[in-house]
């Protein structure tokens, strides 16, 4: 059966007569080249004697291609119409600049990365373009290297576009595809699609998974239509992004969050024995800082790996109960459930890796990184922690705390960020931004 609007496998007698279609794996004289994918692999290590084909190694979790499969996409026309369009809130004057500017960027047939600080309301601001692309007849896609970041995208968008049936596309989704005008998904879903969109909207572009994979890249390029256009947002732009962006590409900036509250700096206390946790000092210190934070906050704690996670945990469950105490992270069958019921606020103390570095949102939270100066957190990753806190609401008593036993560069690099956006943001608000 082929889907409207995505790419489809299919038998080269299944191919219908309208549409693109083309071999989905190509055998270049000894290496082969997968459409789906964009990758490049050894064609004597990957042939199949049984039926004489050739298959890609890069994408098979996606499903096998081989030399005899097509690929076939049909497009579905969209005329300019109506859009149900709700959403109450108010923006900034900074926010309306940006909006603004982004519509007039897409006219202009150019692309746009909008660099703000965390807890600037990103996503509000992707509000007015959307609008205006649907309108026009043109399809979107949101899109996010992390999950977490689409199940949270989803709602606040499918709220705001009520009529559009909008769709969202994960690893793990509970719904199969169907055509839709509006998608949120992740990265690996644009693999599956074939000039698509006429507005990508990257969020986070600087994270993992996305950042510096081949294959990805691959996929945004070819699920964007020739007259399509990329939107990425970022509160931390790396180098390898900078570097990626084309020339004309419009950069937007605003450094001040949308409550006017700066982003906490983080308070820097040194652990010698923070990568021992059974040790009595490193012990001793964590949960009398605990005891003081719970009081007025939920707290996130921040492990440098899931090992050490799990054993940071059963240490602090002889100090608090399983009710007060959860822990989660990537491999979690149960992570979806725990973070919503974080949200709830149904425990005091929530220990995690990275996957809740960014994206999601917490009122009245402190935040611990344990081991700061590890090789897992990056300057990018440390300023996103940073934006956990405060976040939302009046709540302004959030504390941020590094744990650590060395000054690293990317420690260095996080403070001196967050005091340039601050800067930067207590600049433009006494310059009327």
């Amino acid at each position: 059966m082929i889907e409207v609007g995505r790419l489809t496998r299919c038998e080269q007698s299944e191919i219908p007569s309208e549409g693109f279609n083309c071999v989905a794996v190509e055998k270049r004289t000894d290496w082969l080249l997968c459409h789906r994918c964009g990758s490049k692999s050894l064609a004597t290590s990957h042939f199949l004697p049984a039926s004489g084909k050739y298959y890609c190694p890069a994408c098979i979790h996606y499903g096998r291609l081989t030399t005899t499969d097509y690929l076939v996409w049909q497009e579905e026309t969209i005329a300019p119409r109506n859009i149900t369009y709700r959403w109450e809130g108010q923006l900034t004057v900074g926010q309306k600049k940006i909006a603004e500017k982004l519509i007039t960027v897409y006219q202009d047939k150019r692309d746009s990365l909008v660099w703000a600080v965390t807890g600037s309301g990103k996503t509000e601001m992707i509000f007015p373009i959307i609008n205006h692309v649907l309108s026009s007849g043109g399809r979107v896609a949101v899109c996010s290297p992390r999950i977490d970041v689409c199940r949270e995208l989803f709602p606040r968008i499918a709220a705001v576009f009520p009529d559009e049936n909008v769709l969202l596309l994960h690893g793990n989704s509970e719904e199969s595809y169907r055509f839709s005008n509006l998608t949120v998904c992740t990265m690996h879903q644009l693999l599956h699609f074939y000039h698509a969109f006429d507005l990508l909207v990257v969020d986070e572009a600087d994270a993992f998974p996305y950042e510096g994979d081949e294959m990805l890249h691959y996929a945004r390029k070819t699920a964007l239509k020739k007259t399509g256009r990329n939107l990425f947002l970022t509160a931390t732009p790396s180098r390898f992004l900078s570097q990626s962006l084309a020339a004309d590409t419009e950069i937007l900036k605003l450094p001040r969050r949308y409550h006017g509250r700066p982003l906490p700096l983080p308070q820097l206390i040194w652990q010698n024995h923070w990568e021992n946790c059974q040790n009595y000092f490193f012990k001793k210190q964590l949960i009398q800082l605990l005891e003081r934070l719970i009081v007025d906050s939920f707290v996130l704690i921040f492990c440098p790996s899931i090992a050490y996670m799990r054993q940071l945990y059963q240490e602090l469950l002889k100090v608090y109960g399983e009710s007060e105490l959860i822990a989660v992270h990537s491999e979690d069958p149960d992570r979806k459930l725990k973070v919503a019921n974080a949200r709830k606020r149904a425990y005091q103390i929530v220990l995690t890796t990275t996957i809740l570095e960014r994206g999601v949102t917490f009122e009245r939270v402190s935040v611990i990184v344990i081991g700061a100066n590890h090789r897992i957190y990056t300057k990018s990753c440390l300023v996103q922690i940073a934006g956990r806190v405060d976040r939302k609401g009046e709540h302004q008593n959030g504390e941020l705390v590094f744990m650590y036993n060395r000054k690293s560069g990317a420690i260095k690099e996080a403070l001196a960020e967050i005091k340039l956006m601050n800067q930067l943001a207590r600049e433009g608000e006494e310059g009327g931004m």
